[in-house]
């Protein structure tokens, strides 16, 4: 068939010019209305820049005014201290020389006193004399002499005494009133300088807020660039798809199939590169547990903290392992003297995963935990301890501002925001509680009913009823939770510690994820335990209340190592409720779950006894650890 001048051209697409270049002016025109919107807009943000930057600088002005009248404050507040300095010493000084003054009228009234004294018994003395030799009449003539002098004395001392006591009334009343305006102008001066203290604060208040406020517009305006900085690059994709279309109408017909083509290519690819994306992320969790199973679902690491201060003691013989050639600590025992007066030390080797020397950074040590808080996040629960006596840093290394809980939550917070590429989303709860003889007790105060443990044996979880959980968004919220337990826990002064910590404390962060692509859902429980120091009653010479909170960490203690060694046995009962604390964590001891146990040495002479002991605890958990790795291995191989 052949087109001729009657064939119907109407129906052909390719052969429709007119309705082509209908549709070719229709978006020539849409893109002129977006360009002239684009312009207009640009126009708005510029004029908006313009006032953002000229209200910053009036802002810079009268920053700068409210700095110059803050020092002159400042210097007015300085003046006014010196001022008051000054008139306390005046105060002071006029005190002492009143009191002075005081005491030289009183004591020479006392000389007047007794000079006047000492005058009339001489006189009597003298008359008395004279009596003697003198006739009955005379006698009595000198009698009434005597009389009437001793009355004359008497008065004139009278007289003196209330001459004396006026005198040191009128004294009195005029240093009394003195000092009255002495304090009252100081009062004076206090007030005035509070009300220049509140109108500095005032001041330094407005200038925060100024600054505040500056700091605000300066964000404004970068925002505001970087928009202008967007609005120019649309402009230009404008202005080029404008004269795209305004070129011939055949390149433009190819160009626009071969970028649809493309286009169409692209999310092709885009989404096979998604679905394998979500895949790979599948078969990266199968994988990472595998890895983690073959390194051992229960593992034991050694820290030894250094001497703080050499008044802690003589440091103890230990000797540290290569670390590319094994991960063996050998600590020379207490010297011993034989019969024949030789002294020998016998060598005590432990061997753990890994051994940590002093001066080891807490950062080193988190990176040895990072992966288990990765399994945590794929969804298996992992309990991670921190063991060791009285004094060895275990709260330090679990607690304190960059120790492992800050750690693995900021790294749980960066893990959540990469996982939204993958339709992973997550949601984080926390609670902080503790276990104080025998009581478990909500260290985030909250309800003060008494808790109880719940366990949901099908999703191998475990619920604290009346326990508050804090659902935590950001980095500060688990700091403010750090803060309050630290302020709740049980703690108390041994023989061994003065600030002992008399409980275990368990923070316990519950971490739910879910795929919005695949429909997986992913819920993990991330234990941090920060134990009690395990001491013996010889040396810390508990007595009352605190042997019976010894007698109680050293049995739950002791529970926990009944539990792994049970673990690693492979026995059928697990005696998880021996101990409220195995009791809280049975689903992160067991099973798929992942156990990390540091032991924490402390390297001074005096704690040699409980450093053997805890080293031993810490051996039998390795040695459980190594043949539950080596059952491992072996079902695997089968």
């Amino acid at each position: 068939m052949f087109l001729t001048k009657e064939s119907n051209t109407t129906g052909y697409v390719a052969w429709d010019v007119d309705n082509r270049v209908d549709d070719m002016e229709s978006k020539f025109k849409v893109l002129s209305d977006m360009v002239h919107t684009t312009l207009e807009a640009r126009k708005e943000h510029d004029e908006a820049l313009d006032l953002a930057k000229m209200r910053v600088s009036e802002l810079e002005h009268d920053r700068q005014r409210l700095e110059k009248r803050n020092e002159v404050m400042s210097a007015d507040l300085d003046s006014a201290r010196e001022e008051g300095r000054m008139l306390r010493h005046e105060l002071e000084k006029q005190r002492w020389e009143h009191s002075r003054q005081i005491d030289e009228m009183e004591r020479r009234h006392r000389e007047t006193v007794e000079d006047l004294s000492r005058q009339h018994r001489t006189a009597v003395d003298q008359l008395s004399k004279e009596l003697d030799h003198l006739k009955d009449e005379e006698a009595k003539e000198h009698q009434q002499r005597i009389d009437g002098l001793t009355r004359h004395y008497q008065q004139e001392l009278e007289d003196e005494k209330q001459k004396q006591a006026r005198e040191l009334q009128e004294m009195r009343t005029r240093l009394g009133g003195e000092q009255q305006e002495m304090e009252l102008s100081l009062l004076r001066k206090e007030r005035e300088l509070q009300e220049e203290r509140s109108l500095s604060e005032g001041l330094r208040g407005d200038l925060e807020r100024e600054r505040a406020l500056k700091g605000s517009l300066q964000t404004n305006i970068a925002e505001l660039s970087a928009s202008n900085t967007t609005l120019e690059a649309k402009i230009n994709s404008l202005r080029s798809q404008v004269e795209f279309l305004e070129s011939d109408s055949k390149a433009q017909s190819d160009s626009f199939a071969s970028m649809e083509a493309r286009l169409q290519e692209a999310l092709r690819v885009a989404e096979e590169a998604r679905q394998k994306l979500i895949k790979e992320e599948t078969e990266r969790r199968v994988l990472f547990n595998k890895y983690q199973e073959l390194k051992g679902n229960i593992r034991v690491m050694c820290r030894v903290r250094p001497v703080l201060d050499d008044s802690e003691g003589q440091q103890a013989q230990i000797s540290f392992p290569d670390e590319k050639t094994s991960s063996e600590i050998l600590l020379a025992g207490p010297e011993e003297r034989s019969s024949l007066g030789n002294v020998t030390r016998k060598n005590y080797p432990f061997e753990f995963d890994r051994v940590f020397v002093p001066g080891t950074q807490n950062s080193e040590i988190f990176d040895e935990i990072s992966q288990l808080v990765q399994s945590a996040l794929d969804g298996y629960n992992v309990c991670i301890f921190c063991y060791g006596q009285t004094g060895s840093g275990k709260t330090y290394t679990m607690s304190s501002a960059d120790g492992m809980i800050p750690r693995a939550t900021h790294m749980i917070y960066d893990t959540m925001n990469k996982m939204k590429e993958k339709s992973w989303e997550y949601t984080m709860d926390g609670s902080f509680v503790e276990v104080y003889n025998e009581d478990i007790n909500d260290l985030l105060g909250g309800d003060k009913r008494k808790l109880e443990i719940r366990h949901d044996d099908a999703r191998k979880q475990t619920t604290i009823l009346n326990c508050q959980t804090v659902r935590l968004n950001s980095a500060s919220t688990v700091e403010m939770m750090l803060e309050e337990a630290q302020k709740n826990r049980s703690v108390a002064a041994t023989k061994a510690n003065e600030r002992s910590s008399r409980s275990h404390s368990v923070f316990i962060l519950k971490l739910v994820g879910e795929n919005s692509a695949t429909g997986e859902r992913c819920e993990g429980t991330l234990n941090l335990v920060d134990l009690a120091g395990s001491e013996r009653l010889k040396h810390s010479q508990a007595e009352g209340e605190r042997m019976k909170e010894t007698q109680n960490i050293n049995k739950s203690l002791s529970c926990l190592g009944d539990v792994i060694e049970a673990l690693g046995k492979g026995s059928a009962h697990i005696p998880y409720r021996n101990s409220k604390l195995t009791h809280l964590l049975q689903y992160s001891l067991g099973g798929n779950s992942k156990t990390l146990m540091f032991v924490m040495v402390s390297p001074l002479e005096t704690h040699l006894k409980e450093t053997l002991t805890s080293l031993r605890f810490a051996t039998k958990v390795h040695n459980t650890h190594i043949g539950t790795a080596k059952a491992t291995k072996k079902i695997r191989d089968s």
